[in-house]
């Protein structure tokens, strides 16, 4: 009987995971959050993933749970754990992923790199950071922020008084100090129970308006020592922290020569789309792999440069499907992925990658297919 993986969450990254396992053997099932949703192909059940019987009725049947979000309530995770079903990454990794604070503390104690932070409850404590570090701030809420929400760049504590004055007694912002950095990059790491781990190629991301818009792989101009540290900080962080599946560490190349961690995601992740069809092994099969604790696959790279541009928005007329034919014959190397959504201003649609020896002619390609579905 094929093992039977549950993934709770019905967006595009549970769609993903269809073909690789069908071709690893697999059955996947989904808890889907409503009708139409992008994995609606595996979606084998819609309900809450918030409602625990709701949850305990899907996972049932089958033999290990694994995500599309983070979302999933601690008390939800922790209640399927005692239940004793298999729960891949587990809450207590989890919890690192759904609440920056408590990130930031543990990475703290592991002695991991990031900027100087602190949890503020009130004005005069925003102010007092802020005072401290050049009157700027990047003021974030602990959970639930994702593509640039929840995150503020602050020049006094007024700017974020409606976040202080939300607050429930006993919660608190997190504020960072506002890094000089002169780009993005994003570590992959993935990990399996029995410990086994594998890294992905150091990348650099970037960003508009808060949402990932190109990612190059590897990240151009990385010196050893980068690559070397970068590969450190995420295999540091996933044995630390005891993640099952794929680990992203999103990160910043400071102007100071330094490497810090940004944010956590325990899942296949945006920076890792690349991997789909420019890695020997791409993110989604590695990522049931090691939820399944199935040997991991080579995660080497199939060509020199391999490039990723979002699709956001979509066509402001028409659908994605009508520009399939004219995208295709004019970039033949490309590879187009859509997500199932409608279009919307903003809204990551689907992805397109293109892998080469010449950076220049993959950012081209990319660039130029994905722009027939703008």
């Amino acid at each position: 009987m094929a093992l039977r993986v549950g993934v709770i969450g019905g967006g595009q990254l549970a769609r993903m995971m269809i073909a690789p396992a069908v071709e690893l053997g697999l059955e996947l099932r989904v808890l889907a959050e409503g009708e139409g949703m992008s994995a609606q192909l595996a979606a084998t059940a819609v309900g809450d993933y918030r409602d625990l019987e709701a949850v305990r009725a899907f996972v049932a049947d089958v033999d290990v749970v694994t995500f599309d979000h983070e979302h999933v309530p601690q008390e939800v995770l922790r209640a399927l754990v005692a239940d004793g079903v298999a729960v891949h990454p587990g809450p207590d990794a989890l919890q690192f992923a759904q609440d920056k604070l408590v990130m930031r503390a543990r990475l703290a104690e592991l002695g991991i790199p990031q900027p100087d932070w602190a949890a503020v409850r009130s004005a005069g404590e925003l102010q007092a950071f802020l005072d401290a570090h050049d009157g700027r701030g990047v003021v974030k809420t602990p959970r639930g922020g994702y593509d640039g929400k929840g995150v503020r760049v602050v020049r006094s504590a007024g700017d974020a008084q409606e976040w202080l004055d939300a607050l429930a007694e006993d919660e608190a912002l997190l504020v960072e100090e506002l890094v000089g950095f002169v780009r993005e990059l994003a570590q992959q790491v993935a990990r399996r129970p029995s410990g086994q781990m594998v890294a992905y190629p150091v990348v650099e991301t970037v960003q508009r308006d808060g949402v990932c818009a190109e990612v190059i792989a590897p990240a151009p101009a990385a010196p050893e020592r980068l690559a070397r540290v970068a590969e450190g900080i995420g295999r540091s962080i996933a044995e630390g922290l005891g993640v099952t599946g794929m680990l992203a560490v999103e990160l910043f190349e400071t102007d100071d020569e330094r490497i810090l961690v940004n944010e956590l995601a325990m899942r296949p992740h945006n920076s890792g789309h690349w991997s789909q069809d420019g890695a020997v092994t791409g993110q989604f099969e590695q990522h049931l792999r090691a939820v399944a604790d199935l040997p991991l696959g080579d995660p080497s790279p199939r060509a020199a440069w391999s490039v990723m541009v979002n699709i956001l928005g979509g066509p402001a007329e028409g659908t994605l499907e009508e520009r399939f034919t004219a995208a295709m014959t004019e970039h033949p190397a490309a590879k187009v992925h859509t997500y199932g959504k409608a279009p919307r201003p903003g809204r990551k649609v689907g992805h397109v990658n293109v892998s080469g020896d010449d950076l220049d002619d993959a950012v081209y390609e990319a660039r130029a297919a994905a722009a027939h579905f703008a």
